[in-house]
């Protein structure tokens, strides 16, 4: 099953395709969409909107796992991803396509089997998992795929019920 993950952001959304089947787990592709602090908000929305629904229509995943917000003490930067992590939903739910959402804690607990893991330990593990030569770049993109690696493994879970 090919299904793509979402790490979201207003500066920076994080998103990665990955492939898995019971064997093995493959990277499809990866990066990261940026938009400029100095742009206005909507335009901002709307890039991000737009570069999702071409990743989408390109890479073709059946489904999508989609970071929960992650309560900050910032108001102001949490309402900045969750701007992004709305239009990241829109652009997935206007492609038709299943989602999930993980919080922050269950994505690392899939990933190293620790719920405390740091930053670090989660990139090395995406590397281990995905077979890759290096640490994926940016970090957003890194977390898009440790959602995504998550998202294949609760949907093996539920595909077996």
């Amino acid at each position: 099953m090919r299904v793509i993950g979402i790490d979201p952001g207003t500066a920076i959304t994080g998103w990665g395709v990955v492939e898995g089947d019971d064997a093995a787990l493959t990277v499809v592709a990866y990066g990261v969409i940026t938009t400029k602090s100095t742009t206005p908000l909507p335009q901002r929305l709307q890039t991000i909107y737009w570069e999702l629904s071409d990743l989408i229509a390109t890479w073709q995943p059946l489904s999508a796992g989609l970071e929960e917000l992650f309560f900050s003490k910032n108001a102001k930067t949490a309402l900045a991803v969750g701007h992004g992590r709305g239009v990241a939903m829109l652009a997935l739910a206007n492609a038709n396509l299943p989602i999930a959402e993980y919080k922050p804690l269950v994505v690392k607990q899939a990933i190293t089997g620790y719920g405390g893991a740091d930053k670090l330990q989660m990139q090395q593990m995406v590397k281990l998992l995905l077979n890759l030569e290096e640490i994926p770049r940016p970090d957003d993109a890194a977390d898009a795929l440790a959602v995504a690696i998550c998202h294949l493994h609760s949907s093996r879970i539920y595909d077996q019920d």
